[in-house]
């Protein structure tokens, strides 16, 4: 306004000016004007100019952040005149962005004919720790089950490429994850049963869940329901309903026709709602993983295995702390991996190293066999295991491990194959878990040559590790093996052996049957250990003999200390004479029985020797 009123002003005095001296002062004024005005017309207009651009600026989208945002939950393949593409085997051009080219040609590699370029695609995959998410998902959607188990089975693979399991089925209209665990195992087929099969089978499905409720209230480990029992020596068992149902189905696992069965009336996924439903129970989870491993040894349960979303599952509890855990995942992969797995591990049989695929060569086995009342994982767990230091095995495994074949040895002998073997055992017929199960050793040993040889041991150089009555079940084996032709390879390979504590000459575990709280009719395998048994007085003979002829080498570890059995018996139960074998080195060990196979600490001597005793056993077998 004032530069109006100015203007009007500054007109005014030209038209009313006479002389030409005023006139040509007027002009100047009016060429001032204009240039101001001028500049102020062009400084304005530039000024407008930049703010309309920066507002444009930051109003408009980035399209490609909004592609990218789509490829995280979709594939986009590009639609191209078919003369235009040029196609190589599943894969085109015309599929591949320049941003995901290496993903989708590592796709493409997976799949080659060539057996090596296959399994170096997996590698490389597993390796990727830099891509965005929705490339781990085109991965997870595009690769077959043969690349899906690979990088289950590799250790570095991001938890990305595995997909969620598929929704589970709704349960039926008034109907119980209980009630259709029972209804599954009715359904399975009362043929090949065993007396032990039989027992959990008719023990499961002996009451209905409206009884249980009504005799048992309790919360045992899911379900709702407790377990009516007998309080046999005074404690209250942990069981319940749903597990005596699992441990049937594990039973029923082992027989291939009845995996078939398992899987068309929707095991698959029943198990997997327990499993989810049930995280918190370890025990639960163990035993579902078992029944998956046992049903993963028939190969054409797999695309059913896979399908179902049990890979993922698997993949992520094999990179659990829980060695246990982990062991379980790893047996069912490596029955799934025929692509770089041609052995099968049986319910029972776990390898402790390598769980995953290795690049390191493996050269020779070491096979440890618990004994009784044993297992594949606690008999060998660090000593003084009973304080409070698992928060210190997560952090370092060299100062605390629950199983110090998986942490020590492996890393101390890479390429050593490390294989755990677990069986039932007990001390009193009325606290087996099967009271029609009585075994003995020569049958136990004929059943875990058999799992063992479907492993393939025998095909390396290896050394059995055992503890007390495992060490007798590792002569038995040996010595049927060496009446068999198909398992000579089983002789031929074997390098030494190391007893921890084996009752060679018999135990005086026996003679206290008297006492009632623990060994009222002592089991049999309790009775086998007796000092004046005839059958391992045998074995001991023929064994000497044997291992002599065989040049085999042995090293023997004793307790010195005598072992609580209960609150009520103080027992040295395995001698200095007892564990003398004839050959090898004996050494004593101030421990007590149960201790004599748990190191201290992984520089005690205990573990020392035993690792000095592997290196100079396998020497030349490590070297080639």
């Amino acid at each position: 306004m004032s530069l109006g009123a100015y203007c009007v002003i500054c007109c005014r005095r030209i038209g009313t000016s006479a002389s030409r001296l005023r006139s040509h002062t007027s002009w100047r004024n009016i060429r001032n004007i204009i240039r101001f005005t001028g500049s102020f017309i062009l400084g304005g207009s530039l000024f407008l100019t930049y703010e309309v651009l920066a507002l444009k600026k930051s109003l408009t989208l980035d399209t490609q952040v909004v592609e990218r945002e789509k490829m995280k939950s979709y594939i986009y393949v590009r639609t191209v005149p078919a003369d235009k593409v040029e196609t190589h085997g599943p894969f085109s051009t015309a599929d591949i962005e320049d941003h995901d080219c290496a993903v989708w040609l590592l796709l493409r590699k997976s799949q080659e004919e060539d057996r090596a370029a296959r399994l170096q695609a997996v590698r490389e995959m597993s390796q990727a720790h830099h891509w965005h998410d929705y490339q781990y998902r085109v991965i997870a959607q595009a690769c077959d089950p043969r690349t899906l188990i690979g990088l289950a089975r590799s250790k570095e693979s991001d938890l990305r490429f595995f997909l969620p399991p598929p929704p589970l089925p709704s349960l039926k209209e008034d109907s119980s994850t209980e009630e259709e665990l029972r209804h599954l195992l009715a359904s399975l087929p009362q043929t090949e049963l065993d007396e032990c099969l039989q027992y959990f089978t008719s023990l499961a499905l002996s009451e209905s869940s409206q009884s249980l409720a009504a005799q048992k209230g309790g919360l045992w480990c899911f379900g709702g329901n407790g377990l009516p029992y007998a309080e046999s020596f005074g404690e209250v068992p942990s069981a319940t309903v749903e597990m005596f149902c699992l441990e049937a189905i594990v039973k029923h696992s082992e027989i291939p026709s009845h995996c078939d069965h398992i899987e068309a009336g929707g095991g698959l996924q029943l198990l997997q709602r327990l499993y989810q439903l049930h995280k918190d129970c370890p025990k639960v989870q163990r035993n579902i993983m078992r029944i998956i491993g046992n049903m993963a040894l028939n190969e054409h349960l797999h695309p059913a295995i896979i399908h179902s979303g049990w890979v993922s599952i698997m993949a992520e509890a094999l990179k659990s702390y829980h060695i246990m855990e982990a062991s379980h995942a790893a047996r069912t992969l490596a029955n799934l991996d025929r692509e770089t797995v041609r052995e099968k591990y049986q319910d029972g049989v776990y390898v402790l190293h390598p769980q995953c695929r290795t690049s390191q060569p493996i050269k020779a086995d070491v096979l440890f066999i618990h004994g009784l009342m044993g297992a594949a994982f606690k008999t060998w767990r660090q000593q003084d295991s009973e304080r409070v230091l698992l928060e210190n095995a997560f952090v370092d495994e060299d100062r605390y491990t629950t199983c110090w074949p998986k942490t020590w040895l492996a890393k101390d002998c890479p390429a050593l194959r490390i294989i755990s073997v677990e069986y039932d055992t007990s001390l009193s017929d009325w606290r087996a878990r099967c009271p029609m199960e009585r075994k003995s050793i020569a049958f136990r040993s004929n059943e875990l040559l058999s799992k063992l040889r479907a492993a393939g041991v025998g095909d390396r150089p290896m050394i059995w590790i055992s503890h007390s009555m495992g060490g007798l079940l590792v002569k038995k084996m040996l010595l049927e093996a060496s009446k068999k032709p198909e398992l000579s390879s089983v002789i031929n390979n074997t390098r030494g052996m190391i007893f921890y504590s084996v009752p060679h000459h018999g135990s005086h575990l026996a003679e206290y049957s008297v006492n009632i709280r623990y060994l009222l009719f002592p089991s049999l395998e309790v009775k086998e250990l007796s000092k004046d048994s005839p059958a391992l007085k045998a074995l001991q003979d023929d064994f000497v003999e044997f291992a002599k002829d065989k040049n085999f080498q042995v090293l023997n570890f004793v307790e010195t200390q005598p072992t609580f059995i209960g609150s009520m018996i103080k027992l040295h139960i395995v001698p200095v004479e007892s564990a003398d074998l004839g050959i090898g080195d004996l050494i004593p060990v101030d421990v007590n029985h149960l201790n004599i196979c748990k190191p201290k600490k992984k520089d005690a001597f205990l573990y020392q020797r035993t690792l000095q005793f592997i290196r100079e056993t396998l020497a030349r077998d490590l070297e080639k």
